[in-house]
């Protein structure tokens, strides 16, 4: 079983990240998209990126200026806790939930190593996916879909597997674009 995310009492609509593990390789792909209401208003935002020297993927699915904030706590609680991205996950789940700011921040961050893949959520969420896809936003559950049937079909390679799965979002989801950003570990 693979997993997809998305808040129950407010649904993001905004995005979509992936990630995807095969064999040795780890990767995470996100649109660039950036909507407001109805309106798109940005193509290439980079909703994906490499943490803690290189070693830690994140990507989000929300609002913008609250991802950004998530991103520097997570980032900060990385270096706190010398790269253990459990622990550093726990902590910001933990902070998330019981500040009064940070309870307002509707986002979700997925992260990976090379050993695991966490979601957080503002509820306190810290799930661990069993399977070797996981993605949140409001196109998580295409190419979850996707990536899940590519990786049962064929021998592609994760990053592979992940841009077709991310081709296939962005063709069914109107919060989810064709402009994608890629990182690996």
């Amino acid at each position: 079983m693979s997993f997809s995310f998305q808040s129950a009492s407010s649904p993001i609509r905004s995005t979509t990240v992936l990630v995807v593990r095969r064999e040795d390789q780890v990767v995470m792909a996100g649109d660039g998209q950036v909507t407001f209401g109805d309106t798109v208003m940005k193509h290439q935002a980079r909703k994906v990126r490499k943490m803690f020297h290189g070693s830690i993927l994140a990507g989000f699915a929300g609002a913008t200026a609250d991802a950004f904030t998530l991103f520097e706590r997570l980032e900060s609680k990385l270096e706190q806790y010398g790269g253990n991205l459990t622990r550093a996950a726990v902590e910001l789940a933990k902070d998330w939930r019981t500040d009064r700011a940070l309870r307002r921040l509707e986002a979700l961050l997925i992260a990976a190593d090379t050993s695991q893949t966490l979601i957080l959520s503002g509820t306190g969420d810290v799930i661990e996916p069993d399977e070797a896809a996981a993605a949140v936003g409001s196109g998580a559950p295409y190419a979850l879909a996707a990536a899940r049937a590519l990786m049962a079909h064929t021998d592609l390679d994760a990053r592979r597997v992940a841009e077709e799965s991310m081709r296939i979002a962005a063709s069914i989801c109107i919060y989810t674009n064709d402009v994608f950003t890629v990182e690996e570990l």
